[in-house]
């Protein structure tokens, strides 16, 4: 079985087809600035060089079109026909209460999906758009929706409701939801495969960490708690957002600076962060550039970070009454070891101590704690187009 997996956004989709008999990508790529002047399609065979493709995408379905070209192409595709493609699995990021699971798509899905967009403005239309394509395009494929928020369906209340008045959860929905799902739930299955332990028997706390970020605890297999809330702007400080700060900030910069509610979301989404902390960047390899050449804000940007996603993995020790294993993974947590020690050095009330040659060793899942480390510290990549493909494959099985 050959799977495509799609991952829409408002103005790309990046692709992968794998194979699930071996779990092998045949091809990935990506589309950017859809709709946008400069578009440009790149895929990449594995095994060959990437092709480049400078065509103009009017809309998604031109994109998925060209896709399933370069897929099927006599010198770059890896299928001979788009039969030998038996589904498509999408990510999107919202499910609300909806979704607990993976479900494959029919018209009814399509209107909760939609139901949800009001939730997820940026993403869901985003993924509804590649469905859609793909409806065109490939009638009669069936066609898998994996959420984002379905892997912390399973926190508690305790966990999820906001202390404000009852009756706005209950006439809006406004509750924390949690986000990146799909990446904790495979990171924390390999853990538990690492470990050689069943997964239902360990205490994770798994840090995906990039641009984007969230911490979650996930206790015997099963998501308790997460940093990210109602949105994704919840939480960790990030890249450009600003994660947890107290809500009269918001409504006394209002009236400071006469903003109005689309400017201080900007702020908080797009201005803040690592970003506005340091008014360097939000790529957190320029941050530790500036501060190792002595820029004071980069560096304080960075000990904001750390502290913050340490003060995070403390809060979910006490939430599961101990941990058997921390995980870094995403961008940041995958390849940067300076960011990883800065974090764990907070750790050692808890037993933790890292091997400082392994911390240094990046792209690959290792263990970086040390043997007689209390709590085992880990490095594994993510893989969602893994998950979303699994998952895809295991609806159609049924």
């Amino acid at each position: 079985m050959k799977i495509l997996v799609l991952n829409c956004g408002s103005s790309s989709l990046k692709y992968q087809l794998i194979d699930m008999e071996t779990e092998g990508v045949l091809a990935k790529g990506l589309c950017e600035r859809i709709g946008i002047e400069g578009s440009r399609l790149k895929h990449q065979p594995t095994g060959k060089d990437a092709v480049i493709f400078d065509d103009y995408q009017e809309d998604h379905s031109v994109s998925v079109k060209m896709v399933l070209d370069a897929l099927t192409n006599p010198e770059h595709g890896v299928v001979k026909d788009m039969s030998e493609i038996n589904a498509v699995g999408h990510r999107v990021v919202h499910g609300g209460e909806e979704f607990a699971s993976s479900v494959i798509i029919t018209p009814e899905v399509i209107k909760a999906v939609e139901k949800c967009s009001e939730l997820a403005p940026l993403h869901n239309p985003a993924n509804l758009i590649g469905i859609h394509a793909c409806e065109k395009i490939m009638p009669g494929v069936p066609q898998v929706a994996v959420f984002d928020t379905a892997f912390h369906q399973t926190m508690p209340e305790k966990a999820y409701l906001y202390a404000i008045p009852y009756e706005y959860y209950e006439k809006y929905k406004i509750r924390r939801y949690g986000f990146h799902g799909t990446s904790h739930r495979f990171v924390s299955e390999e853990a538990a495969k690492m470990l050689n332990k069943p997964y239902d028997q360990v205490k994770t706390i798994t840090c995906h960490l990039g641009n984007g970020g969230s911490v979650s605890a996930v206790k015997n297999g099963q998501s308790i708690d997460t940093t990210m809330g109602f949105t994704p702007l919840e939480g960790l400080v990030m890249g450009t957002r600003s994660g947890d700060i107290d809500p009269a900030v918001v409504t006394f910069l209002m009236e400071k600076e006469n903003l109005k509610p689309e400017d201080m979301d900007v702020i908080l989404n797009k201005k803040s962060g690592v970003l506005g902390l340091s008014g360097v960047s939000s790529d957190f390899r320029d941050l530790e550039s500036a501060s190792e050449q002595g820029n004071e804000r980069a560096k304080a940007a960075l000990d904001v970070f750390a502290y913050k996603v340490a003060k995070s993995i403390g809060a979910y020790a006490a939430a599961m009454n101990g941990v058997d294993c921390i995980v870094f993974t995403a961008g940041l947590g995958e390849n940067s070891g300076v960011t990883r020690q800065e974090i764990c050095d907070y750790l050692g009330y808890l037993g933790v101590q890292i091997d400082a040659a392994k911390n240094a060793l990046r792209g690959e899942a290792m263990e970086i704690s040390t043997p007689d480390s209390k709590v085992k510290v880990l490095v594994i990549p993510t893989n969602e187009e893994l998950v979303i493909a699994r998952d895809t494959k295991e609806l159609l099985d049924k």
